[in-house]
């Protein structure tokens, strides 16, 4: 049973939730802001966050930052309705997926289901790859491990990322559209835009440029490309 850890200062938007995810057989923790949040995470080891972003005492950017230092854990943001700003940050700072308010309590349990099936696939090893590691030049994905290197330097990455990354590794030198790089990483594509993939690809670049790598190509008008791993 995974166990999700709800985070918002609205009283009836965890009522709300709560009843949503453990209809559908989830463990659901709480926390009603931001300092709690960390508190109850390091003690209830959940599998995944639903994330308000406009909270007291600590925001869930702040919150997101603090977990990210830590942990890959997957994190859903809940933001404003047209704050696309909140969204972009959310991305940057490591969420692996965001929710609009008001939101249907269906689709985000749906997108729950999507992100821990995620997580779970970037665990296992694809039958199609029969092989525990993707492998080109000085990077490597360790598929069981989740895990990736550049050279012997672990980069961190989120379940998004991780799934992103292997999906340019897959076939270097091939041209990723946007759409095909959603397809790939979000089961719910249609809601997905180009900014959110350019700002998981961004993390990524960034992650790998902290060692010398520099691997992803933009190909303008296209997409992205997995070049020289050298």
């Amino acid at each position: 049973m995974n166990n999700i850890l709800i985070v918002d200062d609205d009283p009836h938007i965890r009522d709300v939730l709560r009843f949503a995810l453990s209809k559908e057989g989830f463990k659901v923790t709480e926390a009603e802001n931001g300092v709690e949040a960390l508190k109850v995470f390091k003690t209830a080891n959940p599998d995944l966050l639903i994330l308000d972003i406009m909270m007291p005492e600590m925001d869930g950017t702040d919150v997101c930052r603090e977990i990210r230092k830590q942990s890959n854990t997957p994190i859903i943001f809940l933001t404003s309705k047209d704050d696309e700003v909140d969204r972009i940050i959310g991305l940057e700072l490591g969420g692996d997926d965001y929710v609009t308010k008001p939101f249907s309590p269906r689709e985000l349990v749906a997108r729950t289901r999507a992100v821990l099936r995620r997580a779970q696939s970037a665990h296992q090893v694809d039958g199609a790859e029969h092989s525990e590691t993707l492998e080109n030049g000085k990077l490597m994905m360790d598929m069981d491990k989740f895990k990736v290197f550049w050279q012997t330097h672990e980069i961190t990455l989120t379940v998004t990322e991780f799934g992103l990354l292997k999906t340019l590794l897959r076939r270097p030198g091939k041209v990723f559209t946007r759409d095909e790089l959603m397809n790939s990483a979000y089961d719910f594509n249609n809601v997905v835009s180009d900014r959110t993939i350019d700002s998981h690809m961004r993390r990524v670049r960034s992650k790998l440029a902290q060692y010398g790598g520099n691997p992803i190509e933009t190909v303008h008008g296209l997409g992205y490309k997995l070049g020289s791993c050298e």
